[in-house]
């Protein structure tokens, strides 16, 4: 009797997996024998929790992935740095005060912390920061600063965005660069009517603008252009004749933050009379950066814990948060904090989970750029190596929800859509998968769900 069970169950199964197998087979040959994709490209890949292979399409092929890049990021960093990780940035002096004179240097220098200022988390939005800061100063006794307000952004390189991204990019809001003191994301805002700028979110420091914008059409169609280390933005490209908010990315966010504690030194009776310098202008006009102390630390500020920042570059899809992880990998591996050498490194951790090198060709850690190239076969690859790893609560907790009730991150870009995520269907079966398109002629989102849905 119980060997008939066995057979039973055992063929029950087979009869399953053949069923689902021709339902996602019919819904992908659809798909592709459809007038949009006649020049298209698709990766999909299917596995149940356990990683038993279900279905796939040119599974082992690699892709543009666009933002599902970001799931080997994710889980790389809460590997090797730990979810509790936090970047640290401090404030110290030269010199030595007396009276209440600071005879020196007032120094402000990170490790890049990518939440310094940020207005995602509550208790550590801008004007967190700033109490701390001026707390920390009167407690040193310091009324006056006779010398100058460094800010030292040397933790890093000079590169501040990956070599890969499209130039349309860099000027707005996904396109912030990563520097060695971040502030406020290296994000503003302006309200814009029509063409005319009406207010900006906070004043940007030395930055002259350009204004080419057309009014015209009743969406948001247009492309800020900004530089890193420019004193140079412009605007072109058409907006509709109401107020719209428009994002970019700041081209110099220490000198930024530099001018901001300035105000607040003033603001908070603390006599200022030097300027403020940034380390890589020091260099860029041929001088010598300037080390920060490491005695005479008068403040030291930490981000939110890794986890916390692992769920918002994830479910919000933050290129400038993967980006940093990049840099600090490298620098946290192989003492480079390049980007280079941060993709370098993200790909030997890939490769040392099994997941085949020819598979996986990464360009930068958000998927930004058009050269990354990723089968889904690896990105199921890598969600199953995640799923059997202790911080895998915290990696599937950024996952967004989308409409169809999957959980999963989604990747968009000019001919790239892609999904990847984990679904539990209303029988109970537990699929993780991967779904990638290039060069598709249409709604490549409405198409790929439309396959996905066969899981549901």
């Amino acid at each position: 009797m119980k060997k008939t069970l066995a057979v039973l169950t055992l063929s029950t199964q087979i009869i399953f997996a053949q069923n689902i197998t021709q339902k996602l087979d019919e819904a992908t040959k659809n798909l592709m024998n459809s007038s949009g994709a006649i020049s298209s490209n698709l990766s999909f890949y299917v596995s149940d929790e356990n990683g038993n292979f279900i279905y796939e399409y040119q599974g082992n092929k690699g892709l543009s992935t666009a933002s599902t890049q970001k799931i080997f990021t994710a889980g790389a960093a809460l590997e090797i740095l730990g979810k509790n990780y936090t970047y640290k940035t401090t404030s110290s002096y030269s010199g030595n005060i007396s009276g209440g004179n600071l005879n020196g240097n007032l120094f402000i220098s990170s490790t890049g912390d990518p939440t310094l200022g940020s207005w995602r988390y509550e208790a550590y939005k801008p004007e967190i920061f700033k109490q701390k800061l001026i707390d920390a100063i009167k407690k040193s006794g310091i009324k006056k600063i006779s010398g100058d307000l460094v800010i030292d952004d040397s933790y890093f390189d000079h590169q501040t965005i990956p070599g890969g991204w499209p130039w349309n990019d860099l000027g707005n809001y996904y396109g912030a660069g990563v520097w060695g003191i971040n502030w406020r994301e290296n994000q503003f805002d302006i309200n814009i009517n029509g063409n005319e700028f009406k207010s900006f979110s906070y004043p940007l420091e030395g930055v002259n603008w350009l204004n080419d914008l057309k009014v015209g059409g009743s969406s948001d169609q247009s492309l800020i252009f900004t530089a890193p280390h420019s004193d140079v933005a412009m605007i072109n490209g058409t907006l509709p004749a109401k107020t719209v908010t428009v994002s970019g990315s700041v081209p110099n966010p220490p000198l930024q933050l530099g001018a901001e504690v300035k105000q607040w030194l003033k603001d908070s009776g603390i006599n200022f009379s030097g300027k403020v310098v940034t380390n890589s202008q020091l260099e860029i006009e041929g001088k010598k950066a300037l080390q920060a102390p490491k005695n005479n630390v008068i403040l030291t500020y930490e981000s939110p814990t890794l986890d916390k920042i692992i769920y918002w570059f994830l479910r919000k899809s933050i290129n400038f948060y993967g980006e940093t992880l990049i840099k600090t990998l490298g620098k946290e591996k192989k003492d480079d904090p390049s980007f280079k050498s941060g993709v370098a490194y993200l790909k030997e951790f890939w490769k040392s989970k099994g997941i085949n090198p020819n598979m996986i060709n990464f360009a930068d850690g958000s998927g930004l750029s058009p050269q990354n190239y990723v089968a889904a076969k690896a990105e199921v690859q890598a969600l199953l190596y995640a799923r059997k790893q202790p911080w895998f609560e915290s990696y599937y907790e950024g996952f967004p929800t989308h409409d169809n009730g999957m959980k999963m991150k989604s990747g968009t870009m000019s001919d790239t859509k892609s999904y990847a995520g984990y679904h539990t269907s209303k029988d109970g079966k537990k699929y993780v998968f991967s779904i990638i398109i290039n060069n598709y002629e249409g709604s490549g989102s409405t198409e790929l769900q439309k396959i996905l849905n066969v899981l549901k």
